[in-house]
């Protein structure tokens, strides 16, 4: 199945995003349980806040549509979405990812 880099650019709300984060892991982590995000995580405290996700799906409308469910997007956290298909080649997690 394909791999698709999906990157979120969050809102201003940090307030929002800390209320709604227990309820976004968890979402994330069924998701991660299906097979279908492979990896995720924020971006570093320096960095524009927003995250990166590894989502295994069919198509790049797939991909996005994975994520529409997300608390973070439902809540109107996520000013930004898109997703870029990505080929995992080298290293320790690219056969698990391939």
């Amino acid at each position: 199945m394909p791999v698709f880099a999906v990157t979120y650019t969050y809102t201003d709300d940090t307030a929002g995003r800390d209320e709604h984060r227990p309820a976004h892991k968890e979402y994330l982590n069924s998701l991660a349980v299906q097979g279908v995000n492979l990896c995720s995580g924020p971006f570093g405290a320096d960095e524009t806040p927003g995250a990166l996700l590894l989502i295994s799906a069919a198509t790049k409308a797939d991909a996005l549509d994975a994520t529409e469910g997300d608390p973070f997007r439902r809540q109107g956290l996520v000013a930004d979405v898109s997703a870029r298909a990505w080929t995992p080649m080298l290293g320790r997690l690219a056969p698990e990812m391939g």
